[in-house]
């Protein structure tokens, strides 16, 4: 009696002492698990363009040095308020202020001011540039185009990258001679943000300074930046 009693007990773990145990991996025993790894990709138009613009000023003294190079600046980001760009847009990068103690100035100071400077209208950054230059700034860099909301620019990409790992869970099943039976998960592994197009590797950045105001803006292109994520898809696959 006591045997009968520990025997029924041992059952208890085993789900009926016949069945199978669960597979952890989520398939059932007549499925095939399919891990896929795709990429999509999204071409958008860039919303905002960014650039540093700066004035650097040498003077006699110090002081000297700094007045200057701060009466230029404020020049330069009137200028800009008058196209319409925001307090909130420009964003001060550097500023450096030191003695030159080689060439020809060796004795005078130095002073530098840098601005990152945001565009909500890439239509007026020919223009902007032309600004900051025609109000006294001698160094500039850029522009980068970029996306404002990278998150809506990758949502096609999504949709692209997921379109993709079925496609292929599609053929793997079919040359299996089997099908695509359940979506066991879907994992983003890792977006890139959105970045220039280019056909051919792109240019370095550029940063000159000048020595002569500009008269009109440089032309400025737009172009297309692309967005591409990762997902990774487990699919069971089943008999037909």
């Amino acid at each position: 009696m006591r045997m009968m009693t520990l025997a029924a007990l041992l059952c208890v773990p085993l789900a009926g002492c016949g069945e199978q145990a669960e597979d952890p991996r989520g398939v059932d025993r007549d499925e095939v698990l399919l891990q896929v790894v795709a990429t999509g990709r999204a071409d958008t138009r860039p919303d905002e363009a960014r650039f540093t613009a700066g004035v650097q000023t040498i003077a006699a003294t110090a002081a000297a040095a700094s007045a200057g190079n701060n009466r230029v600046m404020s020049q330069v980001a009137a200028g800009l308020e008058r196209l319409g760009v925001k307090p909130d847009d420009l964003q001060t990068r550097q500023i450096t202020l030191g003695r030159i103690d080689y060439g020809p100035q060796r004795g005078q100071f130095q002073a530098n001011n840098l601005v990152d400077v945001r565009l909500r209208d890439i239509a007026k950054a020919g223009q902007a540039i032309a600004a900051t230059t025609e109000a006294g700034a001698n160094v500039l860099s850029g522009p980068n185009m970029t996306v404002g909301d990278p998150e809506a620019a990758s949502r096609s990409a999504y949709a692209q990258a997921y379109k993709a790992a079925r496609a292929r869970a599609e053929a793997y099943a079919a040359a299996a001679g089997l099908k695509v039976g359940r979506v066991l998960s879907i994992r983003d592994t890792g977006e890139g943000a959105p970045v220039p197009y280019y056909d051919s590797p792109p240019p370095p950045p550029v940063v000159r300074t000048m020595s002569v105001q500009a008269e009109s803006g440089p032309p400025v292109r737009a172009g297309m930046n692309v967005s591409q994520v990762q997902v990774r898809a487990d699919f069971a696959l089943a008999p037909k």
